[in-house]
């Protein structure tokens, strides 16, 4: 039986976004979009039903993390992290990317370096210019049909100055879920270097096989490695409340998280009211939508796959294992600019490879109903052919 025949949820239902303020749609309103990477799907009713009970209080004044939203991540990491969280080292957030620029400007002060590997999520490429940091970058390398990192070309780059290191796992935009021997070698790197490890995990809870490849968190490393790390969270990806704008670090070390801590000064807003309850409800009753969801987005990777190395002559894909983003090598369709491309050509709005520092490739967004991905497919098989 098909599997969609069975689910209680409902992920096939194609919702209007235009004209919401929506970055993905209103960006750049003619045209299809796949770029950004927040998925076409109403969010999990827990959430919902969570968030219409806070809005009829009615009052929406400043607000700190509530008792059950603490609970719930303590839940949350001891049931999928196995890691009993000690309050003392969480800090609450107001999304992911002001906590990357929040540690490069807490440890990369006077011209310090930050290394990445590529290709990587826009911001990790970027933040180091909110302190006047050095980026050091290595490209992840094809071995074992998988992307590894490279060890040597790390070893080479990296120099006394280098301070922190920023982690995408599991890795957008390659969609691997780096494993437990990966994470400890490069905490040892990191060690070795005197370096800390930021590891962003906001899609780890977006694994097509966690038999397969489980998650590793930063969380679980041994102790003396633990303490130099940073290892940030959020629900927002797995539950599609991004743009409620919520996350959280835990930080084991106290030298550490005083660093980061201070270096927040005056410059980030107020977590909002309706976040924290989002959040709560997350991680507290979101679990069975969760688990359908990554059964819908399995099959929507499966089909993705499979039509862009058969029916795409001049793109080629290796199957992620993690996130709704598919990562797409274009560098033989025999054109300047991918993005451009298919912009030009087909009317589709896809993320350039050219931002995570790899021309050549884009970045397609399958967290969507089915009928709207392929309609996306179809739309880039005909730009193809057409060319021809």
């Amino acid at each position: 039986m098909h599997f969609s025949a069975r689910m209680i949820f409902d992920f096939d239902t194609v919702v209007r976004r235009r004209a919401t303020g929506s970055i993905k749609y209103d960006r750049k309103p003619a045209l299809d979009p796949f770029w950004v990477a927040d998925m076409d799907f109403v969010s999990a009713p827990v959430i919902l039903q969570a968030l219409h009970q806070r809005v009829d209080h009615g009052i929406f004044g400043y607000s700190q993390a509530h008792r059950g939203v603490i609970d719930s991540i303590r839940m949350y990491l001891g049931n999928r992290r196995k890691v009993e969280l000690d309050e003392d080292h969480l800090i609450h957030l107001g999304g992911l990317v002001p906590a990357l620029s929040l540690a490069a400007r807490a440890f990369c002060k006077d011209g310090a370096e930050l290394m990445t590997c590529t290709p990587v999520y826009p911001p990790f490429l970027n933040v180091h210019r909110d302190v006047g940091a050095k980026l050091l970058t290595v490209d992840h390398v094809f071995i074992n049909d998988r992307w590894e990192f490279d060890w040597e070309k790390m070893e080479q780059a990296v120099s006394e100055r280098t301070r922190i290191f920023l982690l995408c796992n599991p890795q957008n935009s390659l969609g691997r879920v780096f494993s437990q021997a990966e994470i400890v070698k490069l905490a040892e790197f990191c060690e070795r270097h005197g370096m800390i490890l930021v590891s962003d995990e906001i899609h780890c809870d977006l694994i097509f096989d966690e038999q397969a490849t489980p998650h590793y968190s930063a969380l679980e490393l041994p102790a003396h490695l633990a303490k130099l790390s940073i290892t940030m969270l959020s629900p927002s990806k797995t539950w599609n409340i991004a743009g409620l704008g919520y996350a959280f670090a835990i930080i084991p070390d106290d030298s550490v998280r005083r660093k980061f801590s201070a270096a927040r000064g005056h410059t980030l807003a107020e977590i909002n009211a309706l976040a924290y309850y989002a959040a709560e409800a997350a991680y507290k009753d979101g679990e069975s939508w969760r688990l359908e969801l990554i059964e819908y987005l399995r099959e929507n990777r499966d089909t993705l796959v499979k039509f862009i190395n058969h029916e795409c002559e001049g793109l080629s894909i290796h199957s992620p294992e993690a996130t709704y983003l598919a990562w797409i090598d274009a560098r033989q369709l025999g054109v300047d600019n991918p993005a451009n491309f298919f912009e030009q050509e087909a009317g589709l709005f896809l993320s350039d490879g050219v931002l995570f520092g790899w021309p050549g490739y884009v970045r397609f967004n399958f967290g969507c109903p089915r009928t709207r991905m392929l309609e996306g497919l179809e739309k880039m098989k005909a730009a193809i052919v057409k060319k021809r």
